[in-house]
């Protein structure tokens, strides 16, 4: 997959079926977008293609600190070129970009650079200055430049969005058996390892601290789960916590990984944490061995989900 982080850097010539939209998340409903793209692509000889952005758009326009996404743009490259795409494009959402009429959007982005031959897009979709163009401008805009349009059915928008929504809700409430379900993969967490305070490793049970450099992504809720990574290209389990250690006066939020059976040293490492299952919630234990006596408790739990 080639991944253009800018449209004005897009140097092929090639004509594209593309999509557009900010795909958070790429879950299960975008997935009948994207296998509309990659399809229509193989039985034409286009190049699929995703058109997105970042920073999202509520964060330039809205200046919404609060929002929080499922994920990160690298984590979106990595699961993108797994489904096959062809191009991702990533173009800067500024207040100037949003400031283009839809014929310009249309002319000289999609049209000059990108060589749109069909765009497959939500009946939903507006574009340009103020969002003022819809749909049957696009059609129009289509008639004129020498493009279709095919319109997703609002039933399949709407199952986009459902998704999306509940998936934040269900990693806010701790659900992420139902997370997962709705993502048709692991929720994941991307952070690079660094030094702790070693309560972990005082407790008999030695941590990797993730932190976390986009605080825009979201974070399930504050508890034990069972987790895996892919670490020296082998596939780790382990058990993590998010929160803030009460039992040992924590006021920090912290996110801690027990891997099981390895010990080499990850500090300054980036890695990639899959959530596979919660234990349960944190609690402010009456006592450091009444700690340790639950992170036993916990590890044999989740030996035991992974040996299913």
């Amino acid at each position: 997959m080639i991944t253009v982080r800018n449209i004005s850097k897009y140097k092929e010539e090639y004509p594209t079926v593309i999509t557009i939209g900010t795909f958070d998340g790429v879950h299960i409903g975008h997935l009948k977008i994207l296998s509309k793209i990659i399809n229509h692509a193989k039985s034409t000889e286009l190049n699929s293609s995703v058109l997105t952005f970042f920073p999202h758009p509520r964060m330039v326009l809205q200046k919404d600190a609060n929002i929080k996404l499922l994920n990160t743009i690298e984590e979106k490259i990595t699961i993108l070129e797994n489904l096959g795409l062809d191009v991702l494009i990533i173009h800067p959402f500024t207040k100037e970009f949003s400031r283009l009429t839809a014929v310009e959007f249309v002319r000289d982005m999609l049209v000059n650079t990108l060589h749109i031959k069909k765009v497959i897009i939500g009946y939903d979709h507006r574009f340009g200055r103020n969002r003022n163009a819809n749909i049957t401008d696009l059609i129009t805009f289509g008639n004129t430049y020498d493009f279709s349009v095919e319109e997703i059915p609002a039933q399949e928008i709407d199952d986009v969005s459902v998704s999306s929504t509940k998936i934040r809700k269900a990693l806010e409430d701790g659900d992420i058996e139902t997370a997962n379900s709705y993502l048709g993969y692991e929720y994941m967490l991307t952070g690079t390892i660094i030094k702790g305070k070693g309560i972990g490793k005082q407790l008999g049970y030695p941590t990797a601290n993730l932190s976390i450099a986009e605080d825009y992504k979201l974070i399930p809720k504050n508890g034990a789960y069972v987790v895996n990574s892919i670490l020296n290209g082998v596939v780790v389990y382990g058990m993590m916590n998010i929160g803030y250690n009460p039992t040992v006066n924590g006021t920090e939020k912290s996110i801690e990984i027990n891997f099981f059976d390895f010990n080499t040293d990850l500090y300054n490492q980036k890695i990639q944490v899959n959530i596979l299952v919660r234990l349960r919630d944190e609690h402010k234990f009456e006592s450091v061995e009444a700690l340790k006596n639950q992170l036993a408790k916990d590890k044999e739990k989740s030996l035991h989900f992974i040996k299913k």
